[in-house]
């Protein structure tokens, strides 16, 4: 009875952060649906999409927009890490009660790094778009460059960095065993540790964002799911191999056409 006991309360506090994590990611891809039909709204005037003007409030409403897409994307391929975390800290904290808290915390520290990528993206959207690289949704104007990238994306699917960085988000529990701090700290370093390896695989397939438009939620789903599939199922080290293989034939059949 103490043993069924136990198991429903570890049950309990893992159905609760499952559920923040669920509502964290639902409300970022409602933000990501209607601030993105909005802001599509406010560029076509009369007929003509147009840009804003570039200042410190548009930049931090891009920001925004970059965390908010990163936190739509990469959190769901975070939750089986999540979960496992709040298992480790039940059987390592005193009061239960902290459990969820502790996995929170982690996911947290987790986002920070994504948090981080996003100011670093806002950058280099804002340098682009002064150099005159990128069209009304967002996306490159320059169809050789946009190849280059398709193309360096997936060679970068191949490489050992990127096998290394998706061996570890595909399974962290070595990681975790070793280093999983409790307390506010601690939980939130390491989530930080663990979003720098996420960051490590996943950094190249979010420049594929500046191809086929940020302001393409398709494509940002297409990018999510190809995230998911390849961190989560069990022959997803090979599906990141093919997509990288189909990225770069990509890549290489457009340079052909225009050549």
């Amino acid at each position: 009875m103490r043993v069924e006991l136990l198991t429903g309360l570890l049950r309990h506090r893992r159905a609760i952060v499952l559920g923040a994590l669920a509502t964290v990611t639902a409300a970022a891809w409602a933000y990501l649906l209607l601030g993105g039909r909005i802001e599509m709204e406010m560029m076509d005037m009369g007929g003509a999409a147009m840009l804003p003007t570039w200042s410190p409030t548009y930049g931090a409403l891009i920001s925004i927009m970059w965390w908010v897409m990163m936190v739509a994307m990469m959190l769901p391929t975070a939750a089986p890490t999540v979960l496992l975390v709040t298992s480790l800290a039940w059987d390592r904290l005193i009061n239960p009660n902290l459990v969820p808290p502790t996995a929170l915390l982690f996911a947290s520290g987790y986002l920070l790094v994504w948090c981080g990528f996003s100011l670093a993206a806002t950058l280099l959207q804002w340098s682009l778009d002064g150099a005159g690289l990128l069209s009304e949704k967002m996306a490159f104007g320059d169809a050789i460059l946009a190849s280059t990238v398709l193309i360096a994306a997936g060679v970068y699917q191949w490489t050992p960095l990127k096998d290394a960085c998706l061996r570890h988000c595909r399974s962290p529990s070595e990681f975790l065993f070793r280093h999983l701090r409790l307390g506010l700290l601690g939980a939130v370093g390491t989530g930080v540790r663990h979003g720098l390896f996420c960051l490590g695989c996943c950094w190249m397939l979010m420049a594929l964002l500046f191809v086929g438009g940020l302001m393409s939620l398709t494509w940002v789903g297409a990018i999510a799911l190809l995230v998911l599939v390849e961190k989560t199922i069990p022959w997803g080290d090979w599906v990141s191999r093919l997509g990288g293989a189909l990225l770069v034939v990509w890549g290489v059949a457009n340079l052909v056409r225009m050549a």
